[in-house]
């Protein structure tokens, strides 16, 4: 069977592929968005981050024994505490200056959290098994579905959605958007909002890593797995609009599908169509999709 010419499974395929990657975007981009939202920091740390989350399952069921589903909770909560301890020791120092300092500060943290792992570990990738429930794949007829990657598109859809809705829909999310307006007059109301911005850095550190967890088992461990994603991932947030949480969602997730289905039609522009679409966006609304001009 072909759909415009091209056979289905190729079509199909290649549409799961973008799904796959537009998962990670989602993640990584609502990890970033919700940075820059209330922190109003570009986190170059984060594709570091999202590297570590990979590094903490594989060294965990390599040394520990730790199977996948034991370091997809843990790993979080450990790469999320060292984001606790960055945001204290070095980001809080930085919010009354210029928000260059903090672009650079995060970019030079990177470097040397890469370095570091580089220098171990070395740049071949290390792999990583799949969990046993999702092993093998389905049969859907029109393309084979692995099971892992059926698993990777849900599971971040939904803590996506989760996401959106705490900060959108709840009071919790109301002290966040209070604080990047008028934090005086939220802390006036009893909020300690200063640990509200190191829990909620943690926070999007947490989703690099838990998004490295998933990755692992799909792309094999690496110390530069985070450089070329999070380039795109940057791509992403500008398109979707800084600091807007709908934004990052769809926008990942659109942008993945739009990726897959270049390489089908257009392999030769697959690398730079996100980035076309971003020079477009901006020349179109400077703001994102989603986000609004202060």
């Amino acid at each position: 069977m072909e759909i415009f010419g091209i056979p289905s499974q190729a079509l199909f395929g290649q549409l799961l592929i973008g799904l796959i990657n537009g998962s990670f975007y989602a993640l990584l981009s609502l990890g970033l968005a919700v940075i820059f939202g209330l922190l109003n920091i570009i986190n170059f740390t984060h594709g570091a981050q999202y590297m570590l989350g990979a590094f903490v399952a594989y060294l965990s069921l390599q040394y520990l024994g730790l199977n996948y589903w034991v370091s997809l909770l843990l790993t979080p909560l450990l790469v999320g505490a060292t984001g606790v301890i960055i945001e204290r020791t070095m980001l809080a120092r930085l919010y009354k200056l210029d928000h260059l300092y903090g672009l650079l500060l995060t970019f030079g943290l990177a470097l040397i959290i890469q370095g570091v792992f580089r220098n171990e570990f070395g740049s071949s990738g290390m792999p990583y098994a799949v969990p046993s429930l999702f092993a093998g794949g389905v049969n859907l007829g029109f393309m084979f579905l692995p099971k892992y990657r059926g698993w990777v598109i849900v599971a971040s859809l939904v803590i996506c959605l989760a996401t959106w809705y705490v900060i959108e829909r709840t009071k919790l999310g109301a002290y966040l958007r209070a604080a990047t307006e008028n934090p005086s007059l939220v802390q006036a109301f009893g909020v300690n909002v200063p640990r509200m911005v190191t829990l909620t850095y943690g926070f999007g550190v947490a989703l690099a890593a838990l998004a490295g967890v998933m990755a692992a088992p799909i792309y094999q461990v690496s110390p530069m797995m985070g450089v070329d994603i999070i380039i795109v991932v940057f791509a992403v947030v500008v398109i979707g609009g800084m600091g807007s949480i709908m934004g990052a969602i769809v926008t990942g997730f659109g942008l993945g599908l739009i990726e897959g289905l270049t390489k089908v039609f257009y392999p030769e522009a697959s690398n730079t169509v996100i980035f076309v679409i971003m020079v477009i966006v901006l020349l179109i609304k400077p703001a994102g999709l989603f986000g609004t001009q202060k």
